[in-house]
């Protein structure tokens, strides 16, 4: 519907004018000639000038408006013709203002009773027409008045209308302003609690730890202790990563690693007492720094999810460099012990649609005791 309205809307706006300038020079040869008027006695060629001058001077209305107010005041006083003085009523009210308004009042009233001088001296049917009280109010209505007042009445919607297309523009930016600034208070709120009860925890985690690697005899337990403080310290170096984008008023990227730190986060998976090993397949490629940080955070959602449900098991980091794409698995074996640490399952769900919107795809699910994790990620998707 609104394509098939737009087609005729834009031929007008093309051709429009084109049209009024044929349609006026059409009216004032047909009133010349006495089809619609009065019959003029002026030889052809004059009658042909001033409908040609007319009908130009109604084309150029966008641009010039001079030309079609000479051309109503020549139409009429030459040829009693009325159609350039329609044209000329209706774009005074719909573009002048305050005093070149009534100036053009002005100046039709001068040239309605300059008509009348002209017919009484002409006389027959043009004083009839032009200069009769009757017909020269009647004239003047319809020439001057009812053209006049639509013009009016047609920029008074238009300014209505960009009035309330404004005001629409106005309240929208108000409401995005506001929205903008809920968001940000939001963050702020949220980093302020993150800082209050998460960073405050971590930290007395990171003290301890360095308390007991100090006083502990036992090495296994230095080597514990040393552990928990570095894995620590690298929290609270994430956590205000976290919780500087947080506080920015415009939208940040969080620094994430890709690819080539997953050797270092099997590393630390290794000194946390996981039994993780790492298998590469086919031709290692140059990969999207998207693709390389998505398959970064399966690897580890993985991999922390191995070690709070079934630390004990055997792991396998598996990536398969594929013509079109990455394909990332990560199984452990059946669990011996049935000690789990709590979680809220959001981990793989992130995940997933994190990989969705890359256009690839991820399974989790339980395999011989065990538990697989598969991603998929296409290369078109991470381009």
């Amino acid at each position: 519907m609104a394509s098939s309205s737009t087609a005729p809307r834009r031929v007008v706006q093309r051709y429009g004018v084109l049209l009024l300038g044929v349609v006026v020079a059409a009216a004032v040869w047909a009133s010349a000639t006495g089809d619609i008027g009065v019959r003029s006695p002026l030889p052809g060629a004059v009658v042909l000038v001033l409908a040609v001058f007319s009908g130009w001077a109604a084309s150029t209305i966008r641009t010039r408006r001079w030309p079609v107010f000479l051309a109503a005041a020549l139409g009429w006083l030459v040829l009693a013709a009325a159609a350039a003085g329609v044209v000329a009523s209706y774009q005074a009210g719909l573009r002048l203002r305050s005093r070149r308004l009534a100036t053009y009042l002005a100046g039709a009233a001068v040239v309605l009773a300059a008509g009348v001088v002209v017919g009484v001296q002409v006389g027959g049917v043009r004083r009839i027409t032009t200069a009769t009280t009757g017909n020269v109010l009647l004239l003047a209505a319809c020439l001057v008045g009812l053209p006049l007042v639509f013009g009016l009445w047609v920029r008074a919607r238009r300014d209505t209308l960009a009035a309330l297309r404004d005001r629409a523009e106005r309240l929208e930016r108000e409401r995005e302003a506001h929205a903008d600034r809920v968001r940000a208070e939001e963050r702020t709120r949220i980093a302020r609690e993150m800082h209050d009860v998460v960073a405050h925890r971590v930290s007395l985690m990171v003290v301890h730890a360095g308390a007991l690697e100090v006083t502990a005899a036992d090495p296994a337990t230095v080597e514990a202790a040393a552990l928990i403080r570095t894995t620590g310290r690298q929290a609270l170096a994430d956590l205000r990563e976290v919780l500087g984008v947080l506080r920015q008023a415009e939208a940040a990227v969080v620094p994430e690693r890709g690819l080539d730190a997953l050797d270092e986060l099997i590393g630390e998976s290794r000194t946390a007492g996981l039994r993780v090993s790492r298998q590469d397949e086919g031709e290692p490629a140059a990969l999207p720094a998207t693709l390389g940080r998505t398959a970064y955070r399966v690897v580890r959602e993985a991999l922390t999810n191995v070690r709070k449900h079934a630390a004990d098991a055997e792991t396998v980091v598996r990536l398969r460099y594929l013509p079109d794409g990455l394909e990332v698995l990560v199984r452990n074996g059946p669990s011996e012990s049935g000690s789990a640490l709590p979680g809220a399952g959001q981990g793989l769900l992130g995940l997933r649609e994190r990989v969705e919107l890359l256009g690839g795809r991820l399974e989790a699910t339980p395999v011989d005791g065990g538990f697989l994790v598969r991603a998929l990620i296409p290369l078109k998707g991470a381009a």
